[in-house]
């Protein structure tokens, strides 16, 4: 299928990201094995997640956990991968939140791609199956956040385009194919892309709520245009996410780095520190694709200089990228692992 020279076109234009020049001690492999290091001692083999951060961040914890392992080919932490599905399966990975049953549902695609075991797929199946259920037309369609039906939003019909793309790509099974093509048909109508290309928040009386612009709702949105790409070769989904991911490395950031809205008032609280990952992992997918080469210097930029600046002695990363660290926690990791992990091969 078109998936797998999608892939072979990504490691090929990848490759560039490495160089010999790199002294051994910095290579950006061994960044991403002291920062993994580091993100693994909040670990519990006890609940199969992790210490300082809350549910949906642990399935991004694991899902870095994985993508670690097939970029850099290092099988030190697969048990985690064992441990956290025995441990938390009980209740299916579904909560209130669609957008947490989202994240669950994409770590479980990864770990198949990694391993090619079934049960990891046939999980995602099950949490995507229950976001179906958040689907009404209230505004149109679309699915809700939580599942009191209080509010339509980004984040969640970002996740379910993105999660349906992944698996019509795994399954060749159009049920999942007609999902995202209808996801992303509502989202377009929906007006939450505004006119900078930027996705803001949400909707309020089924209208743009012109709320803030998180990183993370521009960077699933980019992953869910190229995955369903792959899916169905509608060069038109590449254009948008070139135009939104161009918007964000112009206006949605300092110095350069990324930055998160949150930032400028130095609270984040549990969530924010999470979102810049999550950008950078689907900024890499876009370049995968089109090979601009500021996406490449974007990458780089962003994963040297929160190794250079962010960084403590114990290898953990502060929440601003091109500043001093803060303090430390499993999200600010995680986030970091991302932009790390991104700029590997």
């Amino acid at each position: 299928m078109f998936r797998f020279a999608l892939l072979v076109g990504a490691i090929a234009v990848g490759m560039i990201f490495a160089s010999p020049a790199v002294a051994q001690e910095d290579s950006t492999v061994e960044r991403v094995d002291r920062a993994l290091d580091a993100l693994m001692l909040w670990y519990s083999d006890e609940t199969g997640l992790w210490e300082t951060t809350n549910w949906w961040n642990a399935a991004n914890a694991l899902y870095v956990v994985i993508d670690a392992a097939m970029r850099t080919g290092s099988d030190r932490y697969d048990a985690a991968i064992a441990t956290t599905f025995a441990q938390s399966q009980f209740d299916q990975f579904l909560n209130e939140f669609y957008d947490d049953e989202g994240w669950w549902a994409l770590t479980w695609i990864h770990a198949f791609d990694l391993t090619g075991e079934a049960r990891y797929l046939d999980m995602a199946k099950v949490i995507f199956e229950d976001m179906t259920t958040g689907w009404d037309e209230v505004c149109g369609g679309g699915i809700w956040w939580k599942k009191d039906r209080q509010y339509k939003n980004a984040i969640p019909n970002s996740l379910f385009m993105l999660t349906a793309a992944k698996l019509y790509n795994r399954t060749d099974d159009y049920v999942y194919l007609d999902w995202a093509q209808r996801d992303w048909a509502w989202f377009q109508a929906s007006d939450m892309i505004n006119e900078l290309n930027l996705v803001n928040d949400g909707l309020e009386d089924c209208a743009n709520n012109r709320g803030i612009t998180w990183t993370y709702n521009q960077g699933v949105l980019i992953g869910a245009l190229v995955e369903l790409y792959a899916a169905n070769d509608d060069m038109a989904l590449i254009e948008q996410a070139t135009a939104i991911a161009d918007a964000s490395i112009t206006l949605i950031i300092e110095d350069g780095v990324l930055r998160e809205p949150c930032e400028l008032a130095f609270n984040c609280g549990a969530d924010g520190p999470q979102f810049k990952g999550v950008f950078m992992r689907h900024l890499r997918s876009l370049y995968d694709v089109t090979g601009h080469v500021r996406y490449r210097d974007f990458i780089t930029l962003n994963a040297d200089t929160l190794w250079d600046k962010a960084r403590n002695d114990a290898d953990q990363i502060g929440l601003r990228w091109g500043a001093r660290h803060d303090r430390a926690d499993a999200a600010r990791q995680t986030s970091a692992l991302d932009a790390l992990l991104v700029a590997v091969r």
